[in-house]
This record gives structure tokens, C-alpha cells and sequence, in this order.
């Protein structure tokens, strides 16, 4: 469905009722909102495999302003604190009360500019392969360590000064150690891509070098969940353990995935879905 919210319309999926019948009464499933990495990816690298959570939650799929199939909009509101003001409006428009908010990368950025601006509207959140900042220098020697020379100089020549020209060999030489297991075609070719909104926040001279939650972290309160993958490239362990470092008033955990890499979920289905149902079902309970 379209939803229109603040002066650009969204693209939104609903998975399961909030509402469900349990013998003599009715129970409450808490909503579960997930927010896609990229920029300039969308929604459905989440399906079907969060599907496994539906007995569990209520699941929101979104497409980012700018992203997938919601709309473009004009390119000067691609920024972080836009994306959560439409996601602000997008809970408000739908009646949602104290959500589950996941992010994971691009998704986690926006999660957190999400949580630190309207902390108090949280019931619970899940930061997933993600920073508070992001070390540029941290990454390329990451891929180098991971992927060889080849994939360090790669991803210094896109990260540094990105262009489409540049984002494609990255994908062909860097994409495929984003996992550790083989990659399925499906996923991408499922994916509604779209390199503007890349091009716009990308790269250190645009606000992916320029935001910085670690000092704002303190001012989230609610239960937060924090998933690495031990082999994940782009976004270290390191940036997981600071994280959590920085989330000081927050009851926090941090998981590090061992044989997973930036695509948890792919890699480690089993260990990735049972954290995430325990830490659901411990702290949001259905009614």
C-alpha cells in the first residue's frame, strides 16, 4: 500500500494481524517496523525469511523515502533526520503504540536518528550490522582482510568518492563478501534499485561521514538488542561494540554472529531469528 506522510507518499507492506483471536479472548501482538540498509535498496530483502516472525509480531515493511517503491521526493530531504520524521508520521498515521524498531546498516542509521529524536515512543530496538559512526578507514581494512588487496582498494575507490561507475564494480568485486555463504541472484533481482539517493548520502564528504550518534545514544532508554556478524566487512565488530559502550541509560545487549558476515540473516538464519524471537517475546509480551 501507499501511505501519503508529510509531503511524500511511502511505500508500506503489513504482514500478519495485530490483533489476533487466543480461546476466549483477544491478544496483542506488538508491531515489529523494518527499516532496509542501502541507501537505494527497499523492503523485500526482508521476504520471505521475516516471515518466521509473524506467530510473534505484527511486521511493517518500509521503503524508505527515495528508496524502492515509496517516492523519490526532492533530493535535498534525503537525509537522516527526514527518514525518521517520516517514519514518526508513518507510526502516527497507523496508530502504531510503542513499536519494535529494526534497523540493520543504512536501516540502523535511520533507526537511530529514529530513537534518539523520539526516544519515548519505543517499546523495544534492534540495531543489526550497524554504527553510531562510520570509520571509513575501519572498513577498507576490513575488506582487505576479508576479501584480499583487490576488495580494499574496491571499496576505498567507491566509499571514498562515489560514483555509479564506481558502485557497480564494488558490487561485482566487494558484494560478494557482504556473506559467507553463496549469494542468491533472487535477492537482487528482486530489488528495487535505485543509485540517486546512494550517490547523495554516500561517501565521506555526505552524511554518511558526517553523522555521529554516540553522544546521543544516552538519551535511548528502552530494551536494545545489538547483532554483528564476526566476518562482516562493512560494518566491523567494532562498530557493534560501540554501540553498546554508547548506550549507557539503555538495558543493551550485543550478540556477534560467529561464520556470519554483513547479511546475517542469510548466513546464520537459526542463531540470527532466535535472537530476535527471544528478545521480542522477553520484552515486548503479548497481552
Amino acid at each position: 500500500m501507499r501511505i501519503k506522510v508529510n509531503d511524500t507518499t511511502l511505500y508500506v507492506d503489513i504482514e500478519g494481524a495485530g490483533l489476533v483471536a487466543d480461546g476466549p479472548a483477544m491478544r496483542t501482538k506488538p508491531t515489529l517496523i523494518l527499516l532496509h540498509g542501502g541507501p537505494g535498496a527497499d523492503h523485500t530483502i526482508y521476504k520471505p525469511a521475516f516471515s518466521h516472525l509473524s506467530d510473534v509480531a505484527q511486521i511493517v515493511y518500509l521503503d524508505h523515502r527515495g528508496n524502492g517503491r515509496s517516492d523519490d521526493s526532492d533530493a535535498n530531504h534525503w537525509t537522516l533526520d527526514q527518514w525518521a520524521d517520516d517514519l514518526h508520521a508513518l507510526i502516527a498515521t497507523l496508530g502504531i503504540e510503542r513499536p519494535i524498531l529494526y534497523g540493520a546498516s543504512f536501516g540502523g542509521f535511520v533507526a537511530q536518528a529514529y530513537a534518539t529524536r523520539y526516544p519515548d515512543t519505543l517499546g523495544a530496538l534492534i540495531l543489526c550490522a550497524t554504527t553510531a559512526h562510520v570509520d571509513f578507514e575501519e572498513i577498507y581494512a576490513a575488506f582487505a582482510r576479508i576479501g584480499g588487496a583487490q576488495a580494499g582498494d574496491t571499496a576505498r575507490a567507491y566509499w571514498s568518492a562515489p560514483t555509479p561507475e564506481k558502485r557497480a564494480r564494488y558490487f561485482e568485486v566487494c558484494l560478494p563478501h557482504y556473506a559467507q555463504s553463496p549469494p542468491d541472484p533472487d535477492v537482487m533481482a528482486r530489488m528495487t534499485l535505485k543509485n540517486p539517493v546512494a550517490m547523495h548520502f554516500n561517501g565521506p564528504d555526505n552524511e554518511m561521514g558526517r553523522f555521529d550518534f554516540r553522544a546521543s545514544l544516552a538519551r535511548i532508554t528502552c530494551p536494545t538488542l545489538i547483532l554483528s556478524g564476526a566476518q562482516d566487512p562493512m560494518m566491523p565488530v567494532m562498530f557493534s561494540d560501540c554501540l553498546l559502550n554508547h548506550l549507557g541509560n539503555a538495558p543493551a545487549t550485543h550478540h556477534s554472529i560467529a561464520g556470519a558476515g554483513h547479511m546475517i540473516p542469510a548466513d546464520k538464519p537459526d542463531a540470527f531469528f532466535a535472537h530476535l524471537r527471544t528478545f521480542i517475546q522477553e520484552n515486548t509480551p503479548c497481552d
